[in-house]
């Protein structure tokens, strides 16, 4: 095994001109990919811009970030490309058990990748950064754009920290972290996997995360959704589809109709695409009780679902319930929570559904990013914050996330009411966001 990188050490000297935080296109979420697959056979012309949204309100971005090393940080992104080696783990690598996953036309695509120009200005201590053009390109941004934001907001706050009180910060950080691994040993039927890259502290960070939990709980951890980090460290790459897919679809849509059909279209298409595998659904993106109501009988025999932005367990039982409806055993099926988990709630949720349901968590910026009561100081910048990339508009039509929580819808306000009037709001429940 590779030598520890130091990162107290390696935080404090980093005095090069420009630290790069992503320095490559795998460093990205599996899903990303998988995603990007089809969009490039089935979408190749359509326009989609995504944006840059801090849920956060009370967190003035521009003041605590440099829009100079902003600026640094997106424009050497613009410089990468997929390295020769990359390329062949894409092309020769089991994802899920299946070889080939990507096709070799798509990966010859792939080979000459670039990240477009983006937007970037201020604006009452925010950014306004957004990413126009082609879906194919734009995709692909929304990784890299939060990982820089969410670390540069952890540089600035230890930017004035001296080596001793680095020391300090990361060997707490290790401590919290090693905690609530060893809690998860008590568990070893858990199935965690690290879904942290988006909101993450840092690369390295991260990294030392998804080390820790492979020697922590070793069979228990199932994977990384980061793809960099699963080549790098012999793991399992996790990740099948997300929200953008039915927002752009519907967003496209001709009609009313068209646009209550759109998440089944997505289905529909994607299962052709990857031939009855990867069978996860994700049903919120505009309420999951609206999904469920209208959903065909194919989708019960999917092999799970990823109740996103409903309670663990509330949602839960809502999925199962519907199908012991279709008279599918739920017992034979796959749950998969993803949504401001930490162990707490993890535990509670295994602990809820055990014998009932297959089970997977994935543990996001709770893993990568919990410096809570860390520093020796008090350090706002060091608390992470509930910041996405989403879809703003497609082909010049606005693009809508209703979700389970309504603090987490996004879209102008507008398209937001006519999406409540055709998809309702039953079994909607504010959430405070903490991440």
């Amino acid at each position: 095994m590779a030598a520890r990188t130091d990162i107290a050490r390696r935080v404090y000297n980093h005095t090069w001109k420009l630290d790069p935080i992503v320095r490559s296109l795998l460093d990205t979420d599996f899903y990303k990919l998988l995603m990007l697959q089809m969009i490039w056979k089935l979408y190749p012309t359509v326009d989609a811009t995504f944006s840059l949204i801090n849920r956060t309100k009370t967190v003035r971005l521009a003041d605590e970030i440099d829009e100079h090393e902003l600026r640094e940080q997106l424009d050497h992104c613009r410089e990468l490309r997929f390295a020769k080696k990359e390329m062949i783990w894409l092309a020769g690598n089991t994802f899920y058990g299946r070889q080939k996953i990507f096709s070799s036309d798509f990966l010859h695509w792939l080979e000459n990748f670039q990240l477009p120009e983006y937007e970037l200005t201020k604006r009452d201590g925010q950014f306004e950064l957004t990413f126009p053009g082609r879906w194919t390109d734009t995709t692909m941004w929304e990784i890299p754009a939060l990982a820089i934001i969410n670390e540069l907001r952890s540089r600035s706050a230890m930017k004035g920290m001296g080596r001793f009180t680095l020391d300090v910060l990361y060997a707490r950080a290790k401590a919290k972290m090693w905690s609530k691994v060893e809690r998860l040993k008590d568990y070893p039927e858990l199935r965690i996997s690290d879904f942290g890259t988006r909101r993450r502290h840092s690369f390295l960070w991260q990294r030392w995360c998804v080390e820790a939990l492979k020697e922590g709980i070793g069979p228990a951890f199932s994977g990384t959704s980061n793809v960099l980090l699963a080549m790098d460290t012999d793991l399992e790459a996790l990740g099948t589809n997300a929200h953008e897919l039915p927002m752009v679809v519907a967003a496209l849509a001709n009609n009313d109709a068209e646009v209550k059909q759109a998440p089944y279209k997505v289905l529909q298409d994607w299962n052709r695409l990857y031939e009855g595998n990867l069978l996860i659904v994700l049903p919120d993106a505009f309420g999951t009780a609206a999904f469920l109501k209208n959903a065909p009988d194919w989708v019960a025999d999917w092999t799970g679902f990823r109740p996103d932005s409903a309670p663990p367990i509330e949602g839960g039982e809502k999925i199962i319930d519907w199908w012991k409806s279709k008279g599918r055993d739920p017992r034979d099926k796959l749950l998969i929570f993803s949504d401001g988990l930490d162990v707490d709630t993890i535990i509670e949720a295994y602990r809820h559904f055990e014998g009932k349901v297959r089970m997977s968590f994935g543990w996001g910026t709770n893993l990568t990013n919990d410096f809570a009561d860390c520093a020796p100081m008090h350090v706002q910048g060091l608390k992470p914050i509930s910041i996405v990339c989403k879809v703003l508009e497609a082909n010049g039509r606005a693009a809508v996330k209703l979700s389970d929580n309504p603090l987490k819808a996004t879209g102008d306000a507008d398209e937001v009411k006519r999406y409540l009037s055709l998809f309702g709001s039953e079994d909607f429940h504010e959430l405070r966001l903490k991440v």
